[in-house]
């Protein structure tokens, strides 16, 4: 574990949420495809320089195959996201974002045969009990109303299906910049999605997957339209590579992910002074525990 690595993984955690924000306020109105394209094309001209002035770092064919497994969970993801980010509200749908590191914890026991210890269980629990009291006021009448709420609220299901791609891409990440160099990897990967789904929505919509008529009208947006937001959510997605490229270099991966996903607190306090989200107590409440079960979770690996 090399010194430094907390502020650096912190500044990622606050780049995230300000980028979700950003496109949340800015274009929400489009598909969740043309929000895919915004997000990974607007950061290509802050990290293209760097491939272009630097000497690139010697690739083995691990990197290769790596990042060959990466690209489609990555774009999958990617869609997900963004169809949570706009039909839910900012506050009930990044939270979710927290199950990563549970998720890693189940991959572990089922691929590697990781036992969960008790302080590790304890964090399962801080988590999901977080979640439960993102939906506390719904839940007043029945104990049992904030998990339908859960069921009810498409955000926080996609968000859930996101959380768990995560738990894979992260630890691949980490991979391919051990067969490569953390700067390089950050703004090379970055460029390659911001090629790659543009291209994976263009062949969509021409041979008619999703909803033809709202890929046709939203698919593929025009940074000229608005070209202030699209430099807002650009450089803060490049501050979001970067820190956490360097920051999983500097330190364990899961810890890094665990301050990153502080990201929901952030963005919670997003929903309620941008978006003036109801019920902002609850969600707060719910993303702190959320928040302290990572925690235990990581101290507990």
């Amino acid at each position: 574990m090399e010194p430094g690595w907390f502020p650096i993984a912190l500044v990622t955690a606050l780049a995230t949420a300000t980028g979700d924000m950003v496109l949340k306020a800015r274009f929400s109105r489009l598909s969740a495809a043309g929000m895919a394209v915004v997000r990974s094309v607007a950061p290509v001209p802050f990290l293209l320089p760097y491939l272009l002035f630097r000497p690139w770092p010697a690739t083995d064919h691990i990197f290769w195959q790596t990042l060959a497994i990466l690209l489609p969970f990555e774009v999958l993801a990617l869609i997900l996201y963004m169809e949570a980010l706009r039909s839910s509200p900012l506050s009930l749908s990044v939270p979710f974002l927290a199950f990563t590191p549970v998720f890693i914890i189940l991959t572990g026991w089922t691929i590697l045969g990781e036992k969960v210890t008790t302080t590790g269980l304890l964090g399962i629990l801080l988590t999901v009990t977080g979640a439960y009291c993102l939906h506390l006021k719904a839940g007043r009448k029945q104990w049992s109303a904030p998990f339908k709420a859960i069921i009810r609220e498409r955000g926080s299901r996609l968000m859930l299906a996101v959380a768990a791609i995560y738990s894979l891409t992260s630890v691949l990440g980490k991979r391919a910049i051990l067969h490569s160099e953390p700067f390089f990897f950050a703004c090379f990967y970055f460029c390659l999605l911001g090629l790659v789904v543009p291209t994976s929505v263009f062949m969509a919509r021409h041979i008619g997957l999703g909803s033809p008529r709202r890929l046709a009208a939203t698919g593929i947006p025009d940074p000229r339209s608005q070209p202030l937001s699209w430099t807002a959510v650009g450089l803060a997605q490049a501050v979001m590579v970067l820190s956490h490229m360097w920051a999983i270099h500097l330190v364990n991966a899961a810890y890094m992910i665990a301050v990153k996903r502080t990201s929901l607190l952030f963005s919670v306090v997003y929903g309620k002074i941008i978006f003036n989200e109801i019920d902002f107590k609850e969600r707060i409440s719910g993303a702190a525990l959320m928040v302290i079960g990572v925690a235990i979770i990581v101290l507990a690996s």
